[in-house]
């Protein structure tokens, strides 16, 4: 949520998207701050009684492309054409980029170019009133479920390179606690409703036992 982040991290890699103040999914996300504020974060991933399953995804899934665009644009001067050629998570992965309709066969691509491709589309499905009906009474698309899939699986990819490639730099500007905070969240909302395939957590599959250890 954004009140974990101090000043310095208001410059975000893209537009912050907002929920409509007033509007039902506003108050959802007021919700989850506040039980996130419990500090139970098992408790506050879980579906608030009474909501709307689409609904809940939808608004956790625009806030965790908020908090990866204020923790990315954090780093942005660290991760360039020269220090990350290929968008990787450690040696053992590397991620190319296709979105099934610009570009359709997977290309290889530098970090940065990855991940302004992969957040300008996140940022297109959230943007698509069809895919994520703000108005009350809008009902969700039947693909609702697995366009958020692949959005939160393309989003971790961001946790995992930051992670893997770049976590001396959030160290040195002392956000590691906002990264793992922010990180736990994701986990554990992507777990509680099983959206994301374990083959794909695997770059961050010690960090995310670590994690869940701790809170058991």
């Amino acid at each position: 949520m954004s009140f974990l982040f101090g000043s310095r991290s208001s410059k975000t890699f893209k537009p912050k998207k907002n929920i409509p103040e007033g509007s039902h999914q506003y108050e959802l996300l007021k919700h989850a701050e506040a039980t996130l504020g419990s500090g139970n974060l098992r408790q506050a991933v879980m579906l608030p009684e009474g909501e709307d399953l689409n609904e809940w995804i939808a608004v956790n899934t625009v806030d965790f492309f908020n908090q990866i665009n204020m923790l990315y644009g954090t780093i942005t001067e660290f991760c360039t054409e020269a220090s990350c050629s290929v968008m990787s998570a450690g040696p053992r992965y590397e991620y190319h980029w296709a979105d099934g309709t610009n570009i359709k066969k997977p290309i290889k691509c530098s970090a940065p170019k990855y991940i302004d491709y992969l957040m300008t589309w996140v940022q297109d499905q959230l943007d698509d009133e069809t895919l994520f009906p703000s108005k009350i009474g809008v009902p969700f698309p039947k693909n609702f479920m697995s366009v958020a899939k692949t959005i939160l699986k393309r989003l971790f990819r961001v946790y995992a390179h930051i992670y893997h490639q770049h976590f001396d730099s959030v160290m040195q500007l002392q956000e590691e606690a906002h990264l793992n905070t922010s990180f736990k969240h994701f986990i554990f909302f992507v777990q509680e409703f099983n959206l994301i395939d374990r083959r794909e957590l695997a770059p961050l599959q010690e960090l995310i036992e670590k994690l869940g250890s701790k809170d058991r």
